[in-house]
């Protein structure tokens, strides 16, 4: 089936940015209000609120990547300072 529910709220709450669509998008369907009385202005928030999800998935995928380049940067340069020294040292050269 996929992942419980508790673990599918603790990504999302991980997430809120994402959370906060998925709620908007669950009040288009339950339109509790009445405001979406026709299908096609239904069809549109929701492909509005969808647009809108994709648009910030992206963007946290985003951030993500950056932050595992940032690492993965950070870790190697460590590794480096870290590792034996090659160089002898200045060699002078005569004159």
């Amino acid at each position: 089936m996929g992942m419980s529910d508790e673990a599918l709220l603790n990504r999302l709450n991980e997430h809120p940015e994402l959370r906060s669509r998925v709620e908007s998008m669950l009040l288009v369907v339950e339109d509790e209000m009445g405001n979406l009385q026709e299908a096609d202005a239904a069809e549109l928030r929701l492909i509005e609120e969808m647009r809108r999800m994709g648009q910030e998935s992206l963007q946290a995928w985003a951030t993500g990547q950056a932050v595992k380049a940032a690492e993965s940067v950070s870790r190697e340069s460590k590794v480096r300072r870290e590792g034996k020294k090659n160089s002898a040292g200045t060699v002078h050269l005569a004159k």
